[in-house]
């Protein structure tokens, strides 16, 4: 008699990063446009040191101790206030909607664990973060790509039709919520405009509370010039608090991304109350120390000014593998857009070219020496096949440039076996 899992354990399969990895420890001459890591050399090793130093020098040993479930007081005060400026709003949100999290990936998968059982559906950008997508079939939910116009934004008259749709067929109970990247997206590098956002949750109020808004902005601080002007969806849901809002962020991925803390807002009282529940038992408290760390480094205006470097270094790293690809890409019907913030380049093949990875130009990629994630990865529905995300957040300038031509020497051999 064998071993008879859950349900929950017998949906588990290889996540496409652990596969991604094995790829790159199979074959350590890749240079790799794949996983969204950042930069080693500028993660901000001295920095923190001196302020570990701080911290032994004030003596304070409840910073080595468990810490409250919900998180450290001082950095939830500090990234409330953070967030409130950033809305440009002057009501308190208050922090005790807020909490701290072991990186904005638990947070979400809270958020998603207390709201949805398996057979619901969380509607999602089309293309969306691939590991969200992952987290959803781990836990049986359906997603289900949201309408989008020519533009690449929602299309929120398509949207009121299809949610009125699965009113008609009596299935509005199953969509639990809607899922948003509102700032520079993984993959698509887009942001999401105010009134669109606004027009979003105009819809879902028609739902009294039913349907929820998960809004991810772990990249709205990685701009490389200037902020997207656009408010939360704490700010733009002030008005009524009819749709639940749960806002997520990270303080790792523009900061140092090995201490793995992300911070978590929700305007719904009872379901935050859920969340801590189930976080009480898989971790009783994110790591005290490594928010001791952040919340000094936050105070004495590290955290900012390493923001600004990250800033500068990316953005000279995206114009890079832009050019590059450029120069060869655009000729054989390749395009995308050049991004204003974030990690990576959202590309887009000639039609009929497949990037998945059983297809001759993923073969290709890899004997050129190169790797990239599928966007097929990236779309609730598998399709369209003919995407690729690139990152460009931890390659230096030079392995990005010779990161570019072996993508584009793939791209030229697959194009040309087309054309003979």
């Amino acid at each position: 008699m064998s071993l008879q899992f859950s349900r929950l354990g017998a949906r588990q399969k290889e996540s496409d990063i652990a596969r991604l990895m094995t790829v790159a420890l199979q074959r350590p001459d890749l240079l790799s446009l794949a996983a969204g890591f950042t930069d080693n050399q500028t993660l901000p090793l001295a920095e923190l040191t001196e302020v570990a130093v701080q911290l032994g020098e004030e003596g304070e040993r409840s910073v080595l101790q468990y810490g409250a479930n919900q998180g450290n007081l001082k950095l939830r005060q500090l990234m409330t206030d953070r967030l409130q400026r950033q809305d440009g709003v002057d009501w308190d949100y208050g922090i005790e909607r807020s909490f701290v999290s072991n990186g904005s990936q638990q947070a979400l998968y809270l958020a998603v664990q207390t709201l949805c059982d398996p057979g619901d559906i969380v509607l999602v950008e089309q293309p969306t973060y691939f590991v969200f997508l992952e987290m959803l079939r781990g836990l049986g939910v359906e997603a289900v790509s949201l309408p989008v116009g020519s533009g690449g934004e929602i299309d929120t008259v398509a949207l009121a039709a299809m949610l009125e749709a699965y009113a008609k067929a009596g299935e509005i109970e199953r969509v639990k919520a809607v899922y948003l990247i509102s700032y520079y997206a993984n993959p698509s590098g887009r942001c999401i405009s105010r009134d669109c956002k606004q027009s979003v949750l105009e819809i879902l109020a028609r739902y009294e509370g039913s349907i929820a808004l998960f809004e991810d902005a772990a990249y709205r601080e990685m701009y490389y010039e200037r902020p997207f002007a656009a408010e939360s969806a704490v700010a733009l849901e002030k008005a009524n608090r009819v749709v639940p809002v749960f806002y997520s962020t990270t303080l790792t991925k523009p900061f140092a991304t090995g201490l793995k803390v992300g911070f978590g807002y929700c305007t719904h009282e009872d379901w935050l109350a859920r969340m801590m529940a189930i976080k009480g038992q898989q971790d009783f408290g994110t790591a005290n120390y490594n928010q001791a760390l952040l919340a000094k480094s936050l105070e004495t205006g590290l955290f900012d000014r390493h923001l600004g470097v990250l800033r500068a270094s990316y953005f000279a790293k995206m114009r890079a593998l832009h050019v590059r690809l450029g120069e060869t890409l655009g000729e054989l019907g390749w395009s995308w857009e050049q991004p204003e913030g974030g990690l990576y380049l959202w590309l887009t093949a000639p039609e009929g070219l497949e990037t998945g990875f059983e297809s001759a130009f993923h073969e290709a990629a890899i004997e050129a020496g190169v790797m990239y994630v599928p966007g097929e990865l990236c779309q609730a529905e598998g399709r369209p096949r003919n995407r690729a995300r690139l990152s460009f957040g931890v390659l230096g300038l030079a392995e990005l440039e010779e990161a570019g031509d072996r993508f584009c020497a793939a791209a030229k051999q697959i194009g040309s076996a087309q054309i003979s």
